[in-house]
């Protein structure tokens, strides 16, 4: 259950997804940049990072 809400989480909300499931560090910061310049990147990154 907590995998789908991850999942679901890294779909709409990307860096919320990587901050519950690393915290504070260089996946966050590398999530918030990519969201930044684009969107999609940033929900790939954070779906790579919750179901590693």
């Amino acid at each position: 259950m907590d995998r789908l809400v991850y999942i679901l989480l890294a779909i709409f909300l990307p860096p919320v997804a990587v901050f519950l499931k690393k915290g504070i560090g260089k996946d966050l910061l590398i999530n918030i940049l990519l969201c930044l310049l684009f969107l999609v990147p940033g929900m790939v990154h954070a779906l790579w990072v919750v179901t590693k």
